[in-house]
């Protein structure tokens, strides 16, 4: 009663939503990068909206079946195979013992999410399954899935499939607008300086990870050199001595000492996970009343 790697993929990792309440001891959150693809699994399913998942960050990941089971693909837009016979994202299917599983190649997004009926059974550490590998927490011995690594889950009876509506499904493009709220540290940035970061168009870098998305454009002056280190946030926007946007993200530095000139909209850095290198990022303001109601918003669309 398992699903297992068949072949030898570039980066598959097993996430959650992350672990939370150990930034004191330096433990990053971690998790899914899109929270809205892994949530949408998840409710496909019928599970949890705490269950894990399969993070899938390059193309060509073959899995076998050992058990009968239930699956949902979301994310990135892929060619999608079950015993060779193309299946289509965003929606679920039922497998069962000896079916094989092939993410080809990813068309649309850069991440894609395999998730399984009742989740996968592994142990929890600091209480979630995400994998960190700097940390070696989480997942299987804390590193990234590798061929003939076995990921047990409970067997279920097949089920009716679920199509998410073609209305719910993103569309992965070359530009992106980010909404941000102000930091309490915008005082350091004069008007032109911010009138400059919200009108100009950047470029997503090639140094783009699970940690973060630094950008390129014009430079962003501050009238500081840096600030004491203290505790980041996910989404918050340094702004190091070069003035190159940094975007912080699920794998972040638990703390850090560049001027922050605002934080973009957390259901925002979502969207952003999504996007390849080279694509043009622009940033339209928030006030904070109005990002905190766009996030219940979007979480409460699950429960």
């Amino acid at each position: 009663m398992s699903l297992e790697i068949i072949n030898n993929p570039i980066l598959v990792m097993l996430q959650d939503k992350g672990r939370y309440g150990y930034s004191d001891i330096g433990v990053t959150n971690s998790g899914v990068m899109d929270e809205y693809a892994y949530l949408s699994a998840n409710k496909m399913l019928g599970n949890s909206l705490e269950t894990n998942i399969l993070e899938i960050a390059f193309s060509n990941v073959i899995f076998k079946a050992n058990a009968s089971t239930q699956i949902a693909i979301t994310g990135a837009i892929c060619e999608l195979f079950i015993n060779d016979i193309s299946k289509q994202c965003w929606e679920t299917h039922n497998v069962k013992a000896g079916d094989t599983i092939k993410i080809g190649k990813i068309l649309k997004g850069t991440r894609v999410y395999l998730a399984v009926k009742d989740g996968f059974d592994i142990k929890k550490e600091f209480g979630s399954n995400s994998t960190t590998i700097k940390e070696n927490l989480g997942g299987i011995d804390g590193q990234k899935l590798k061929k003939g690594d076995v990921l047990a889950f409970k067997e279920t009876s097949f089920s009716h499939n679920i199509k998410l509506k073609k209305e719910f499904i993103p569309s992965y493009k070359d530009e992106l607008v980010l909404r941000v709220v102000l930091s309490y540290q915008d005082e350091y940035f004069s008007n032109e300086e911010k009138e400059k970061f919200f009108s100009n168009t950047f470029t997503v870098t090639n140094d783009f990870n699970r940690m973060g998305c630094k950008l390129n454009g014009e430079s962003i002056l501050c009238d500081i050199n840096g600030i004491i280190s203290e505790g980041i946030s996910f989404g918050a926007i340094q702004i190091p001595s070069d003035g190159q946007p940094i975007i912080l993200l699920k794998e972040r530095q638990t703390i850090g000492g560049y001027p922050k000139i605002g934080s973009v909209l957390a259901i925002d850095c979502f969207k952003l996970s999504q996007v390849k290198v080279n694509t043009k990022i622009k940033f339209s303001e928030i006030s904070l009343d109005e990002a905190t109601k766009k996030i219940r918003n979007f979480y409460s669309s699950f429960l």
